[in-house]
């Protein structure tokens, strides 16, 4: 089932999620709700909470990249409870966009090396090493998980020049192709 996604001033976007049992209910389903609806958005990623779940759990699915990324081929990853333990200092600058935010891409400096630790679908603990675009991908996720957006990372400049659409979003104004649910 396609869920709406939460947009920017929905307060559960700034909640620190949290961990899940592993007897979550319909844990399956919601996998599935979340990767059919983070497919109709042409998203790579999605947390919990940008569906309005203030919990630990993320779908990733970089396959739509594999003609450019071969290493990407058939990549379709679930994380649950998911937490950064590591960043590196190596940084590196890259233009993202949210489902959450529509209409605004902005470049940001992320880690380009972390360690994390998380449960895959299958509830089997994980402890990675991890670099590059997963990195990107896994640290701007993670980031909704601990309350944060991308947005967080720009200098107060460019926070400033994106304000009117922020604003906008803020009395419901989200033009996008996928359902969402503002604050009005």
């Amino acid at each position: 089932m396609i869920l709406p996604i939460y947009v920017y001033g929905q307060p559960v976007l700034r909640k620190v999620a949290e961990d899940i049992n592993p007897d979550y209910p319909n844990l399956k389903e919601l996998i599935d709700n979340m990767f059919e609806t983070m497919d109709n958005a042409d998203g790579v990623g999605l947390a919990a909470p940008q569906i309005g779940l203030p919990i630990r759990v993320v779908t990733v699915d970089l396959d739509v990249l594999s003609e450019d990324y071969p290493e990407f081929k058939g990549f379709r990853k679930v994380y649950i409870n998911a937490h950064i333990l590591e960043t590196s200092d190596d940084l590196v600058s890259m233009e993202e966009g949210c489902l959450s935010l529509p209409g605004i891409h902005e470049s940001v400096k992320r880690s380009n090396k972390i360690r994390v630790k998380y449960l895959d679908e299958n509830l089997v603990e994980h402890d990675e090493v991890v670099e590059g675009y997963l990195a990107r991908v896994m640290q701007h996720e993670f980031d909704h998980l601990e309350g944060k957006m991308f947005i967080d990372h720009l200098s107060p400049l460019r926070k400033q020049m994106i304000k009117g659409k922020l604003n906008a979003m803020l009395k419901g104004n989200a033009h996008c192709t996928y359902r969402v649910k503002t604050v009005k």
